[in-house]
Order: C-alpha cells, then structure tokens, then sequence
C-alpha cells in the first residue's frame, strides 16, 4: 500500500473529490456524500475538501427542485437524497413558486 501510495496510484484526497463530484453530479446532497465517503474509508479531513470543492448544495438542491413537480415532492427527494435542511427549505421554496 505504501508503495502505491507513494507512486501516485492511491490517493485518499483524490478519491474523494471524484466520489464527490460524481454523487454531486448523480443528484445527492452533502450528507450522503459525505456518509458514502466515511463508509469507502475516506478519513474525516479529506472528506470536508472534498465537499468544500463542489458546487455549493443549495445550489444543486435547486437545480434539482424544479423538476420534482411541487414544493412537498422536493423537499422529499431532497430529503431522501441527503441534502441539508437549509439547501430544502430553499429548494422547496423555488418549486412552490415555480
């Protein structure tokens, strides 16, 4: 493992920001990436950075609530997804009003 590590193959840090980027981009919110991360052995710090280089979360919450079809179906997906209950309220809000 050492030695891969030091050749470049294994790197937790770069691990997690492609994990990241592709739970992010399959629609799922910071606290399931982040429970995804922990759970593939990604320690603590590197998850955090990982995190910290994506898309801000209420911003892919958004994105994501226009489709749901209504403010009670979002915050749902959102919910389900992972997403914090600040990045849902204003999701939530936005699908209500179109």
């Amino acid at each position: 493992m050492e030695t891969l590590t030091q050749a470049g193959l294994l790197d937790d840090a770069r691990f997690a920001r492609g994990r990241a980027r592709a739970l992010a981009a399959r629609g799922y919110g910071d606290a399931a990436i982040r429970f995804d991360l922990e759970r593939q052995g990604v320690d603590a710090e590197a998850a955090t950075e990982a995190l910290a280089e994506l898309e801000p979360e209420r911003d892919r919450a958004l994105r994501l609530a226009v489709s749901a079809g209504g403010a009670v179906r979002a915050a749902r997906l959102l919910a389900r997804r992972g997403f914090g209950e600040d990045a849902i309220e204003a999701a939530a809000g936005v699908a209500e009003n179109g």
